[in-house]
């Protein structure tokens, strides 16, 4: 009976230090890419210009490019070349993926947010963006007040859910709300007319508008709907991954570059179907670049 009892003692002692190899790995990046020699990067396929398909398995955008940079200087601290695996995901699973480590670096179009920090923790601040409403062109709406009784499309599991709702019980506006799975399909529902508007980021409006057959049948309207940090995402208590990201970043925004890959990514035609989004780096953002922050969205919500 003793033997037993030794024996079980001894089993449970071997998984709880199995288990805490397995979380010590799931927070050390490092450790893990080195020995795998591979990293996964987290992938949005319809962000606008911050992170989009090529097709083919291929991805592109200022994010992407910013990963990579990223990436580089994490193969210069292990020692070795890694292979990048692209993973696609969500606005619903992207911070699951994340914290079980399935995804090392989310280069997306995630807001920073204190709800999110409690799971995840975030890189310095990329751009401020701003949350505004695409709508037809010809369809006579230029306000938030003018879509009473309308539908509205937004992307299931993003902050511009909240901020319609936010916005609903403030004006008293009553519409139909409409999801899409992702940002090309909730824009597919505006284009199809299934929705009057389509309400989510200036940067991701402004990146399916200029993808879209006809871009000059839509356009942004109306009121800033809300102010957001976007940054890249990484799991909590990694400290030494999270300093090359931080170092990397900081880099690129002391050295200008930053603003240079802004230009390329929003200023200029890009693959595959080399058009051009338009969309210029706001203050709020060149701000974000001069002071390297982590700051979540409720710290520009305050006066």
């Amino acid at each position: 009976m003793k033997f037993k009892s030794a024996a079980l003692a001894t089993a449970t002692a071997l998984a709880v230090l199995a288990s805490g190899a397995a979380f010590a790995q799931a927070t050390d990046t490092l450790a893990k890419v080195k020995a795998s020699g591979v990293i996964t990067m987290g992938v949005r396929d319809s962000s606008g210009a911050l992170s989009y398909t090529l097709g083919d398995g291929k991805y592109a955008g200022y994010h992407i490019e910013i990963c990579n940079r990223i990436i580089a200087n994490v193969e210069k601290a292990v020692g070795r070349k890694l292979e990048i695996r692209y993973q696609p995901v969500t606005s619903q699973n992207r911070i699951p993926l994340v914290q079980n480590g399935t995804v090392d670096i989310e280069c997306g179009s995630t807001t920073n947010n204190a709800t999110r920090q409690k799971d995840v923790a975030f890189l310095p601040t990329t751009f401020v963006e701003e949350v505004r409403i695409a709508v037809k062109a010809n369809s006579g709406i230029t306000s938030i007040a003018q879509l009473n009784g309308k539908s509205v499309a937004t992307t299931t599991g993003t902050t511009s859910v909240q901020t319609l709702r936010k916005n609903e019980r403030a004006t008293g506006v009553n519409f139909n709300e409409v999801f899409g799975k992702d940002h090309s399909d909730s824009f597919l529902l505006l284009e199809s007319g299934r929705a009057d508007a389509f309400v989510m980021d200036g940067a991701i409006l402004a990146g399916n508008i200029a993808t879209a057959k006809n871009p000059a049948d839509f356009k942004i309207v109306g009121e800033v709907l809300s102010v957001e940090p976007i940054a890249i995402m990484i799991r909590k208590d990694d400290t030494a991954f999270k300093k090359i990201g931080e170092d990397t970043i900081k880099d690129l925004m002391k050295s200008g570059e930053i603003a240079k890959l802004w230009d390329k990514w929003f200023m200029q035609p890009i693959p595959p179907k080399n058009t051009r989004v338009g969309y210029a780096a706001s203050e709020s953002t060149k701000a974000a670049w001069a002071t390297p922050n982590e700051k979540p969205m409720e710290d520009y919500a305050k006066k």
